[in-house]
C-alpha cells in the first residue's frame, strides 16, 4: 500500500503545510509547472519524489524531469504529463499514449483545474489536482491525496489550501 501526495502548478510557490499535507504520504508527485529546482528539491527532502515538466519550467527542470513519465506502483499502471487534456478532451499526443500504454491511472495538470473522471472507454481514472501555487486565475489551491494499494486507487482527498 503506497499513499500518494499529488500536486501541481506551484509555479515555484512554497507552502509550508505542504509538509504537514504530505507528512503521511509515501510518495510525492508533481504534475508539471514546478517552478524551479529550488521547489523541486524541497518537495523532494519530504519523500521520495516523481514529477514531469510543465510549459513554464526551463531547461534545469527538463533536464532533471521528463514531460511524461510512466512508472508502476502497486500494480498500478501510471502515465502522468502536464498537459494531457481529461477524458473525452485528451491532448492529441497524449491519446495515442494513452492508447498504447493503457495506464489505469492518468495525471495530469495545467489547466489549474481539480478534476477527476473516469474513462470508461479506456478503463482509466484521470485525476488532475488543480493548481497549488498562487500564479494564474484559479481562485482555490489544491493538493490531492489517495492511496494505490494492490491495483486499486482508493481514499482519494481533495485538500484546499485557502
Amino acid at each position: 500500500m503506497k499513499k500518494i501526495g499529488l500536486l501541481s502548478d506551484t509555479h515555484g510557490y512554497w507552502d509550508e503545510r505542504y509538509r504537514e499535507y504530505f507528512k503521511d504520504c509515501d510518495e510525492i508527485w508533481h504534475a508539471g509547472d514546478i517552478g524551479s529546482p529550488e521547489l523541486a528539491a524541497r518537495l523532494a527532502t519530504l519523500k521520495p519524489f516523481r514529477a514531469v515538466y510543465g510549459n513554464i519550467d526551463g531547461q534545469p527542470i527538463r533536464i532533471l524531469y521528463p514531460k511524461i513519465a510512466h512508472f508502476e506502483v502497486e500494480n498500478v499502471r501510471v502515465l502522468m504529463t502536464h498537459i494531457g487534456g481529461y477524458p473525452g478532451r485528451y491532448e492529441p499526443e497524449i491519446r495515442e499514449e494513452l492508447k498504447k500504454e493503457r495506464p489505469q491511472l492518468f495525471i495530469s495538470g495545467h489547466s489549474h483545474i481539480l478534476k477527476v473522471m473516469y474513462d470508461k472507454k479506456l478503463g482509466c481514472l484521470h485525476i488532475n489536482p488543480g493548481a497549488a501555487g498562487k500564479s494564474g486565475f484559479h481562485k482555490v489551491r489544491t493538493l490531492v491525496r489517495f492511496v494505490i494499494d494492490e491495483g486499486n486507487i482508493k481514499d482519494l482527498e481533495v485538500i484546499e489550501l485557502a
